[in-house]
């Protein structure tokens, strides 16, 4: 468990806690370890490797072992990446002659050759009935026998690991850090913050969780303690009961509740009974849900507890034995009668709603009297407006000038993603102008007011992390619509998978389009050369796990746009698989070694959403012939099988466009609002470190700031939202 509760540290702010052990003479083993690290691109600080050598050579030891366990998962190395073509790059045959060579393997085949030539005999040959076919002809070791030693390189990636404060201090840091989130965590930080909320029960709690589904893990490690749990919404007591049945905390998927012991059964008519009591307007909020509060109702009984008779209401309405009309009822009552004033009137008791109505009433409205009652309430009540909402609307703001042919983007919590025409009537312009001043006033006045900012290279066009869900674990992963840079020579994807019960088969492609969003070429299992790059193979079972790879000289790519993309042919999704993961790699032209090389890993992220296709980044080329990256984090629906690259490029192509053509509220736009209120915004300088505290956005940590200053990097980019 302890080595679990570090991996957490380490995984999530590149921080070794101080490791507890007797003083010693660690330095040989520290500088060992330190070697070991950078050979899957990590390394220790200077202060991490002073604080080891004087530990003893048994502390080191323990702590190498189980950092470098947890590095290399990050970096997607505690897997054997195995390929089809044993030197791929190199002697990848021409798609049709290794079809052939297949087949004529398959006719030598005494067991094989029936089939086959009843085949042949009807035109069409099944290729995943050739034995030769989709399977690893040599073992890893053999692979690796086949390729050099990696060549060093500059440019090789070296993420620093910093040496942090004691375990239980970092441990609480961070459970601190998740919980108070002022945006929605991914699914991985939420599975995160709930081993942090169980170890954590005991030790400082937050005063204030804005995110309802932090708040019901929170909830569920508090309960389970014997603590009571932090209830103001219906809403709040279904998700901790979501949460007890180990289901989904954030309600777009149905829960199968357990049976619960009376004591938790108990908690939650109270809670229920509490909420209801102190506010009985919020019985309407259980219509949004009443097909969970019916089934939550079947296991708590509520009629068993007399006491408690507002509960008892809850799950009338739910079962449709008792009204309760939403607050969204009377707003569309107020709009239908045509109203626009009065329905103002009412959304400003609701900011939060008044907010994500508003382009509709500016759409709504129809004299300059009525647009201006809209704005002049966006500007009495933006100050009790969370931030993350403040920032969402000043980003649709932006992106709805108005432009013939635009495009919309829809995108749920879970990345499943689909486009539209759009067919709104366009916003006011002068009124769209008024809002974006009003906004960039109210979350100006709420950033931090501090006296320098050091920038560092590379995160100004980084978006804003307006909902976690719009990124995934891994390494070197960036919120959905931020932009970094590219540079090499060579560009190669991988994707790894496992199956956890069934034949499953994962494809890598990459289809290339041109300025216009036309293709111009792909690589993929029906197209394993082409005079961009190569394609490593075809594996189409995984029980112990498989690879794929495509390796692309940048200089030599036709089109604009780079877009890897993973397909489900056959077999579990990316959420049924016992792992799955995507990622690419940057290379010198003259670098040799494996196919899998750790250090030139740039970025690496778990598969873990709907949809049949995952489009997880694109590359996009400049005009000047630079390269950089645009993240996606998107899945598509696509086939229940046989999903390939050749039958989706125009659905590929279309959500494209409208990503691209999107523009993102960045860091970019955090420093300049901070910049014009007085602070003094500056590029970072290796040669000119601080001696004083300072804040620092950058994307990673520099060695040498004091140790009091606000430092933010992906990791903890949320910060940056303010409450």
């Amino acid at each position: 468990m302890v080595h679990r509760l570090e991996s957490l540290v380490i995984r999530h702010a590149l921080r070794l806690p101080a490791p507890a052990g007797p003083v010693g003479k660690g330095d040989v083993a520290a500088r060992q370890f330190d070697a070991a690290l950078m050979s899957v691109g990590f390394k220790l600080s200077a202060d991490a490797l002073s604080c080891l050598s004087g530990l003893s050579e048994e502390t080191v030891v323990d702590t190498a072992v189980g950092t470098l366990a947890t590095v290399r998962e990050m970096v997607g190395d505690h897997v054997g990446h195995n390929v089809y073509f044993k030197d791929f790059p190199h002697n990848v045959p021409d798609t049709f002659e290794f079809w052939t060579r297949c087949v004529r393997e398959a006719l030598e085949d005494d067991k094989a050759r029936p089939g086959v030539l009843a085949q042949l005999r009807n035109g069409v040959v099944n290729l995943l009935t050739l034995p030769s076919y989709g399977t690893y002809r040599h073992t890893y070791d053999e692979m690796l026998a086949a390729h050099e030693e990696l060549t060093a390189a500059a440019s090789d990636r070296l993420t620093v690991l910093h040496v942090g404060d004691e375990l239980d201090t970092e441990l609480t840091a961070l459970y601190l850090a998740l919980a108070t989130s002022a945006t929605p965590l991914s699914t991985g930080h939420l599975t995160d913050l709930m081993a942090l909320a169980e170890h954590c029960v005991d030790g400082p709690q937050p005063e204030v969780i804005p995110v309802r589904e932090n708040r019901a893990v929170v909830n569920a490690a508090r309960l389970t303690a014997g603590a009571t749990p932090l209830l103001d919404t219906v809403t709040d007591v279904l998700r901790l009961a979501c949460a007890l049945s180990d289901g989904d905390v954030t309600l777009q998927e149905p829960t199968r509740f357990r049976s619960l012991s009376r004591p938790v059964r108990r908690a939650l008519l109270a809670g229920l009974d509490s909420v209801i009591a102190a506010n009985p307007a919020k019985l309407a909020d259980v219509r949004l849900d009443r097909e969970a509060f019916k089934r939550l109702g079947e296991r708590l009984h509520p009629h068993e507890f007399p006491q408690w008779p507002y509960a008892v209401e809850v799950f009338a309405v739910a079962r449709g034995e008792m009204k309760a009309t939403t607050f969204e009822g009377r707003v569309e009552d107020l709009l239908g009668a045509g109203d626009l004033v009065g329905a103002v009137a009412l959304l400003k008791s609701a900011p939060g709603k008044l907010f994500r109505a508003l382009d509709r009433l500016l759409r709504d409205a129809v004299s300059q009297e009525e647009r201006d009652v809209v704005v002049t309430a966006v500007e009495q009540v933006a100050p009790e407006v969370s931030g993350r909402v403040a920032l969402s609307v000043r980003e649709h703001l932006h992106n709805r000038a108005e432009e013939a042919g635009r495009r919309r983007v829809f995108v749920n919590r879970l990345g499943r993603a689909h486009v539209a025409d759009d067919t709104r009537p366009a916003v006011p312009e002068a009124e769209r102008e008024r809002l974006i001043s009003v906004l960039d006033a109210a979350i100006a006045r709420r950033l931090p007011v501090t006296e320098r900012l050091l920038v560092g290279p590379d995160v100004l066009d980084v978006a804003l992390p307006l909902s976690g869900r719009a990124t995934t674990a891994g390494l070197g992963v960036l919120p959905r619509g931020s932009r970094s840079p590219v540079e090499g020579e060579l560009l190669r994807f991988f994707v790894y998978w496992k199956q956890a019960q069934r034949t499953t088969d994962y494809d890598l492609s990459a289809v290339l389009l041109d300025e216009n969003y036309e293709t111009v070429s792909w690589l993929s299992y029906t197209n394993l050369r082409e005079m961009e790059g190569e394609h490593s193979g075809d594996i189409t079972n995984a029980p112990d796990g498989a690879s794929e790879f495509i390796n692309l000289r940048l200089g030599s790519v036709r089109g604009t746009y780079i877009v890897p993309q993973v397909n489900i042919y056959s077999g579990e999704g990316f959420e049924e698989a016992e792992e799955s993961f995507f990622g690419f790699m940057l290379r010198e032209g003259e670098q040799k070694g494996r196919p899998f090389e750790a250090r030139t890993v740039r970025m690496k992220s778990e598969l873990r959403g709907p949809g049949r296709v995952a489009l997880p980044l694109v590359f996009c080329r400049a005009e000047d012939g630079s390269w950089s990256a645009r993240w996606l984090h998107l899945y598509l629906k696509g086939f229940p099988a046989q999903n390939q690259v050749e039958n989706n490029q125009v659905s590929v192509a279309t959500l494209l466009r409208g990503i691209v053509e999107r523009e993102q509220l960045t860091v970019r736009y955090v420093t300049e609002l901070m910049a014009a209120r007085g602070t003094v915004v500056t590029p970072w300088d290796a040669e000119a470190v601080p001696e004083g505290p300072v804040t620092y956005v950058g994307l990673e940590r520099p060695e040498g700031l004091h140790p009091d200053s606000v430092v933010i990097t992906p990791e903890n980019l949320r910060d940056l939202i303010p409450e």
